[in-house]
């Protein structure tokens, strides 16, 4: 095998993850935790996770489904509503495991209906956060009916996240799962505060994949796809090896039921064959020396946490994504159900 066919790469981290809860969990977290050495996960669960105390319990729940001698560490994140106690806040910046706030506006995607009504009624926790040091992770779109869905990523950062920066300097901001052209060019213009995660999905698609020759509800996720001229800048932001740029999937299972349905919801099961699709992104791209630093240094180096030590291997070596997995009793189709990935993890035991 020559070296073209093999990567080695520091282990790499997930710095924006769905693992949703209960019988869920025997899938989700072994999907992640055979390869990522952290995760960053989101507290939009039924009900939310708004208290370190629901947060630490919830980890606890994750960590019983880790591969079996993994180092897998899940970092915790807490829902940000109205009525969050800035006590929280506290609580959060003297655990370890609870690491960032997440700011959903109401109704913005999956269960986020006791999101932020309006960023005005959250500053006395947004200058505790600055204060501290928690970053504030933001899905960023406003929910307006009357803004167009393909431009609510970019009213967002005029009307709320430019304001918001201007407001609190101090405050650390990851800009989630970016879907265009403005939200690269507005990390880019910003201070070494803010950053800016990409999923897999966004580099590989973009609307007319979701649209053409029928709706593809598998790809259809929030913020939705954008036009090819977005997916272009954020294709030049993963591979021009800037920092403010980290590898985050959003992998966000749903039953297939939930996805295939006349209101079918957004989400992009990815986990599964997510380094190894973003090592095919990069191979694709003939850059794949700059998928280390993009999976594995820039978002712990942003966030504050040592470098993990351990190595994964990828090697060139095709193989077929199952046509689905099964969440308990329910089928969740992935990305690229039954397609061919060429890229994965190399099996550690083998010589």
């Amino acid at each position: 095998m020559t070296a073209a066919e093999l990567v080695t790469i520091t282990k790499p981290d997930d710095w924006h993850l769905h693992l949703r809860d209960e019988i869920a969990l025997k899938t989700t977290v072994p999907a992640t935790s055979r390869v990522f050495g952290r995760a960053i996960v989101m507290p939009n669960l039924k009900p939310p996770v708004t208290s370190v105390k629901m947060a630490l319990n919830y980890r606890s729940r994750i960590l019983e489904h880790k591969t079996p001698d993994s180092s897998f560490n899940p970092l915790m994140t807490l829902f940000l509503t109205d009525n969050l106690d800035p006590k929280e806040i506290v609580s959060l910046s003297n655990e370890e495991s609870v690491v960032a706030v997440k700011y959903y506006p109401a109704g913005a995607t999956t269960n986020s209906d006791t999101g932020v009504t309006n960023i005005k009624n959250v500053y006395r926790i947004i200058e505790k956060m600055a204060e501290l040091g928690v970053p504030l992770l933001l899905h960023g779109e406003v929910t307006e009916n009357h803004i167009d869905i393909f431009d609510r990523e970019k009213v967002f950062i005029e009307t709320i996240l430019a304001p918001l920066i201007e407001r609190y300097p101090d405050l650390k901001v990851i800009l989630e799962h970016i879907t265009t052209k403005d939200s690269v060019e507005f990390i880019e213009s910003q201070s070494s505060r803010v950053a800016g995660t990409i999923t897999i999905h966004h580099l590989l698609y973009n609307r007319n994949d979701m649209l053409v020759g029928g709706i593809k509800p598998h790809l259809y996720c929030l913020p939705v796809l954008k036009r090819n001229i977005h997916q272009t800048s954020l294709i030049r932001a993963a591979l021009g090896g800037n920092p403010k740029f980290f590898l985050g999937t959003d992998s966000a299972p749903h039953a297939r039921l939930e996805k295939e349905t006349s209101c079918g919801c957004a989400g992009v099961f990815s986990a599964p064959a997510a380094i190894e699709l973003y090592a095919q992104f990069f191979a694709d791209h003939n850059s794949l020396s700059k998928l280390e630093g993009f999976a594995s240094f820039f978002g712990a180096d942003f966030y504050g946490q040592p470098r993990n030590k351990e190595k994964i291997t990828l090697e060139f070596k095709p193989w077929r994504m199952p046509q689905q997995y099964q969440l308990g009793d329910v089928p969740t189709v992935p990305i690229m159900a039954g397609e061919a990935i060429n890229w994965q993890l190399k099996d550690s035991s083998e010589k």
